[in-house]
């Protein structure tokens, strides 16, 4: 099970049978650009392996300007 964080929002959602980085943006409706995945302080790229008991917080990427 993946918990994630998303944004600002501190309640977080549990996900089952997500693998990688990419896996859980398609399940977020998310494009590769669209968001920033972080684990224990650390940028995911989308090929990155993600693991049972993982914390990953998704934080948008907003344009302003």
């Amino acid at each position: 099970m993946i918990t994630v964080t998303l944004g600002t929002d501190k309640t977080p959602v549990a996900y089952e049978k997500i693998k990688t980085v990419l896996q859980l943006l398609g399940k977020l409706h998310l494009r590769v650009n669209d968001a920033l995945v972080i684990r224990d302080g650390e940028l995911l790229t989308p090929d990155r392996s993600l693991r049972h008991g993982d914390h990953v917080t998704v934080r948008p990427v907003v344009s302003r300007g």
